[in-house]
């Protein structure tokens, strides 16, 4: 099983709010098994505007029937931006009752795999590396890369996305930060797991390779 749909969405609902005034909008929903802590100082935005064009847009090309349920089902609970330039955070949630279908370990990698290619639609990305951690009984697995909007090579950013399966949905969380702080203000987020509470999203051994066994 692949879910390429699920931040293809996020980033063309990101776009235009990056330059959107903030808004509020509800930060945790334990709906789908997490809370997700926003750090200090960054701004809620509300994706409830923009989410049901975003995916008419998407449901106009979906090539399958699978493909316009993930559309259908896809949720953001979370999303916020802060700084100049400015650095972007969401979380996307794929409720299984909604989906039909509840995703296991095997299934991750894929998963996490085609939510990856939404962003390269809008940046230009080079030299991803790739990671895995444990919180709790969860498994994550992560990605980063270094890159730029296209046609704007001055503008560094860091994509990061962290992917796991929790008792209710999949779900993805993702910053697109424009510097050292917003990436190191996103990973430092505390997050509870289907009841279970971490004091960081991701920790600082994320991206340590781990010893042949």
């Amino acid at each position: 099983m692949t879910v390429r749909n699920f931040v293809p969405i996020l980033l063309l609902i990101a776009a235009p709010l990056l330059a959107q005034a903030p808004a509020v909008s509800s930060l945790s929903n334990q709906d789908f098994g997490f809370t997700y802590h926003l750090p200090a100082g960054w701004d809620p935005i509300d994706t409830q505007a923009t989410l049901p064009e975003v995916k008419k847009r998407q449901m106009e090309t979906a090539k399958t029937e699978d493909e316009k349920k993930e559309i259908a089902c896809v949720q953001i609970p979370i999303s916020a931006r802060r700084g100049a330039p400015p650095s972007f955070l969401a979380a996307m949630a794929l409720p299984f009752d909604c989906f039909g279908q509840i995703m296991t370990e095997k299934d991750l990698p894929g998963f996490a795999e085609g939510s990856s290619e939404g962003p390269r639609a809008i940046f230009d990305f080079a030299d991803p590396v790739y990671g895995s951690y444990s919180m709790g009984s969860h498994h994550i697995w992560i990605e980063r890369a270094k890159g730029n909007p296209k046609g704007h090579p001055e503008m560094p950013y860091t994509l990061e996305i962290a992917c796991s399966l929790l008792k209710k949905a999949a779900v993805c969380w993702m910053t697109v930060a424009g510097d050292d702080q917003s990436l190191k203000e996103f990973e430092g987020g505390a997050i509870t797991l289907d009841g279970d509470f971490f004091p960081e999203l991701v920790p600082a051994t994320a991206f340590e390779k781990k010893p042949a066994s």
